[in-house]
């Protein structure tokens, strides 16, 4: 069984005992306030194995599926110690997108959210880095390069999260899809100049 599956199984098998069992949501959950002031840092990860409901793990999952099987594949052929530098790419990157969320309501207790959402925008975006001029579907129709692709997502997420009235953690999307973007990157510097010399070649 390949990481990407085994990541898509654990999620989806704890957020469907999770929506059955009210104390386990509520452990796992990630609430800033209850990181900040109770010391529960592991918070900053369980709540990726969570969702809100099944269409939110469906679309999670789908666009994981998609791209992390093309990214564990590149990273355990092209990256030192490859696929444990997957693993590793997937679970900083619940942490790094976050951040931001956790110091701005860290005094909050009423903000909760969920989701891996960020960690599969780090997947997306370490797949931009490789492949800057591989068509992504914009909107699951229109087919764009994925470098136009992921500038439009950032812009969209900024937004989105500037506005704030949606419900929906644009920042951990934002913020995630930089997380792997640069973590990429930093593991094989030289991804950066190919990066745009496949964008200028194109």
């Amino acid at each position: 069984m390949n990481l990407t599956l085994f990541i898509i199984l654990i999620t989806s098998g704890v957020s469907f005992m999770a929506w059955n069992n009210n104390a386990l949501y509520s452990k796992l959950i990630f609430n800033p306030y209850s990181v900040i002031h109770r010391k529960q840092y592991y918070r900053l990860f369980s709540s990726a194995l969570l969702h809100a409901d099944i269409p939110h793990l469906l679309i999670n999952m789908l666009v994981l599926f998609s791209f992390g099987s093309y990214i564990e594949k590149v990273y355990a052929v092209y990256m030192p110690f490859g696929l444990a530098m997957y693993v590793i790419l997937y679970t900083l990157a619940i942490a790094a997108a976050s951040l931001k969320t956790l110091y701005d309501h860290q005094n909050n207790a009423w903000y909760n959210a969920v989701g891996a959402s960020g960690a599969v925008s780090a997947v997306v975006f370490a797949f931009v880095l490789f492949a800057p001029v591989e068509k992504i579907l914009f909107f699951g129709i229109i087919p764009i390069p994925a470098f136009l692709y992921g500038l439009l997502y950032l812009i969209y997420t900024q937004y989105m999260a500037k506005k704030g009235n949606d419900n929906v953690g644009h920042d951990a999307h934002f913020y995630g899809a930089i997380f792997g973007f640069l973590f990429t990157g930093l593991l094989r510097p030289e991804l950066f100049p190919r990066f745009i010399s496949q964008i200028l070649n194109q």
